[in-house]
């Protein structure tokens, strides 16, 4: 079966096809990437769960697939949530990981570490198409802690700033595996995992 994966982020693809493989799911997951001319999607909604609804419904109404769409951001207390639904274009509209990273060192600037606590969060929804009344929604999330610098040379967005306590690594710091064990996106799929089949078979 061929499923597609509403993004152009191949880092996120690759955490997403471990998944479904370590899991025994033989689906060929695609990415924007391999369609002719998608439509780029305007994330004008609020919150993770809208802006994630606006992509897998767009996508999966253009492919005629089945469509899995996921919302992520980094919230950190300090800035009251900040940046939030923003998190991708949090330095400007075009997404930049190194100039979102820098602005939140810069935005962080004179916070002692103890305050620069942080969550991730992800929210994935699945679309059929014609039946976007049934979209299934699962959301996780992961706390740490914003580091003063960069550390780690693996992952992407703001992977190499986000401690994580109990590993006493950044996500950029740790193995694929490592990470999907605990990350926000990892507790997402491993949700989307147990329910994914019986939302499927609904539609047999």
């Amino acid at each position: 079966m061929k499923i597609l994966f509403a993004t152009t982020n191949q880092g996120k693809a690759r955490e997403l096809k471990a998944a479904f493989q370590k899991n025994g799911f033989k689906l060929d997951i695609i990415t924007n990437n391999d369609l002719s001319n998608p439509p780029v999607v305007a994330e004008t909604g609020t919150t993770f769960v809208q802006n994630a609804k606006l992509k897998a419904h767009a996508l999966a109404d253009f492919s005629q697939m089945v469509t899995i769409a996921d919302d992520s951001g980094l919230m950190v207390d300090a800035l009251y949530g900040a940046p939030g639904v923003r998190s991708a274009r949090y330095a400007g509209e075009e997404h930049n990981d190194s100039k979102n990273n820098a602005k939140l060192l810069a935005e962080l600037g004179g916070v002692p570490l103890e305050k620069r606590t942080a969550h991730f969060n992800t929210t994935i929804v699945v679309s059929m198409p014609n039946f976007f009344n049934r979209d299934l929604v699962v959301s996780g999330q992961c706390t740490g802690q914003i580091l003063l610098a960069p550390r780690g040379a693996d992952g992407f967005g703001y992977d190499p700033l986000f401690y994580v306590a109990e590993k006493g690594k950044t996500f950029a710091e740790m193995t694929l595996l490592e990470k999907n064990s605990l990350s926000h996106r990892g507790k997402a799929i491993n949700k989307l995992l147990a329910i994914f089949p019986t939302w499927l078979a609904q539609f047999e």
